[in-house]
């Protein structure tokens, strides 16, 4: 890894973010071709199951950010034995818990759709999407898993180049599978698991070249597993976080407007997604170097990381926000196949409201990923969980029952304004980047 701080950002992040927003692509092809090929129900049906996406992603995040921060951190010691003792361990983990999805989507994908709050109407579409997107377990959670590992191996290029690949082929696809081949939701799904095998295939060349990235015998110790889960807890609150706001939005939003405003909630919860998945490709863009530095012991390195972390998203909430607000009617009028009045009204509006949360989740998102790369977990974990649970859920209940429509979309800025100020508030009595002892060392 080079040492000119600012070409390592920019390298590291946007070969991240381009790949996140190519990942993103997944689940928005899927909405795109769905709202298209199957109108207003088949929205609706693909919003109450991709929260179990969601899940998966999350799963598979836990384990390869935590597992290739601690990899990435033994690597500048010069540990390499444990640095791939840390992989093997990753990637056993990762197939068991893909086999643990797989059993689940094999037994239990009926009464998932019920408890995610399918009616009669769409049941049959929410069943069929879970339980194929459920089979597919292990592809989805070994690509996160090994997604991680190669770029903290000193590859951004090949991990871009993993993600773009699946998306690409994710969205030619659906195309071909839900209008040529008229399969339905059923098509949606298998075209997202296919797309994450192929980029399994690519990532695996990372392994036919120099590497530090190694699969070795070695005697399995739990101890692995709770540091990866330590050190990946942020990422998890935060992705798990979006599949449990998702279930209470839909059930909120069902008792307010049907099915209409949950089809509505899907347009704005997709193109967040994508949002949100540049501020992530930041966050997880800093974090080889902020490791790599936090292993180093340089933390002059660490506040410049962190510096252009946090105006690199401040930036680009803004110019986010700017489009939405430009194009919010052509936007809504992609998804909106059978010209539905009240979807329209319904989904702009909330576009207008919601997006303005992305200046304070940009910051929240990167302050909290900085905190898991340096190992101040506990400081990651108290961003995560406010944003992600203990404020956007008591909003979203109290707003909806004040203001409807209107409260569900203020609850996501009014969450992250909250989680703002607590880690202004933190970072001020705890200082996010760390000390050091007086051999240069880091110390928490």
């Amino acid at each position: 890894m080079g040492r000119s701080i600012s070409k390592d950002f920019f390298r590291y992040v946007s070969t991240n973010v381009l790949g996140m927003i190519g990942l993103s692509c997944y689940i928005f092809a899927d909405t795109l071709f769905v709202a298209r090929g199957l109108g207003t129900n088949g929205l609706a049906a693909l919003n109450l199951s991709i929260s179990m996406y969601g899940l998966i992603y999350a799963g598979g995040l836990m384990i390869g950010i935590g597992g290739a921060t601690r990899f990435a951190i033994l690597k500048a010691r010069g540990q390499i034995g444990q640095a791939r003792t840390v992989f093997t361990h990753a990637m056993v983990a990762g197939i068991v818990l893909g086999l643990v999805f797989l059993s689940v989507g094999l037994l239990f994908s009926e009464q998932l759709s019920v408890f995610l709050g399918a009616d009669a109407v769409i049941f049959e579409m929410t069943n069929t999407y879970l339980r194929t997107i459920l089979l597919f377990g292990p592809a989805f959670v070994v690509n996160s898993v090994l997604l991680a590992f190669v770029r903290n191996d000193g590859n951004p290029n090949l991990a871009m180049a993993g993600m773009l690949t699946s998306s690409f082929g994710n969205i030619l696809l659906d195309y071909i599978l839900i209008f040529p081949l008229q399969m339905g939701m059923f098509g949606a799904a298998l075209a997202t698991g296919i797309a994450s095998v192929i980029g399994i295939f690519l990532l695996l060349l990372h392994f036919r070249g120099p590497c530090t990235l190694r699969l070795q015998g070695c005697r399995f110790q739990f101890r692995y597993l709770r540091d990866m889960a330590a050190l990946g807890l942020s990422t998890f609150i935060t992705e798990i976080s979006g599949g449990l706001v998702l279930v209470v939005f839909n059930l909120t939003i069902l008792g307010i407007a049907g099915n209409v405003g949950v089809a509505a909630y899907g347009v704005v919860a997709n193109l967040a997604f994508i949002a949100m998945s540049i501020f992530t490709g930041i966050g997880q863009g800093l974090q080889p170097l902020a490791s790599y530095s936090h292993g180093r012991g340089e933390p002059t390195v660490l506040r410049r990381i962190l510096f252009y972390g946090l105006i690199t998203v401040m930036v680009t909430a803004g110019a986010i926000y700017l489009l939405v607000l430009g194009f919010s009617d052509e936007i809504v009028a992609a998804f909106n196949r059978e010209n539905n009045v009240e979807l329209a009204r319904y989904a702009k509006e909330g576009l207008l409201i919601y997006f303005t949360g992305f200046i304070f989740a940009g910051a929240n998102v990167v302050g909290a990923g900085y905190c898991a790369a340096t190992e101040r977990t506990a400081l990651s974990f108290v961003i995560s969980i406010t944003r992600g649970a203990v404020a956007i859920i008591p909003l979203v209940l109290i707003l909806a029952r004040c203001f409807g429509m209107v409260g569900v979309w203020l609850s996501f800025p009014g969450a992250e304004m909250v989680t703002f100020m607590v880690g202004v508030a933190l970072a001020s009595r705890n200082r996010w980047t760390q000390k050091t002892t007086a051999d240069g060392r880091l110390r928490a």
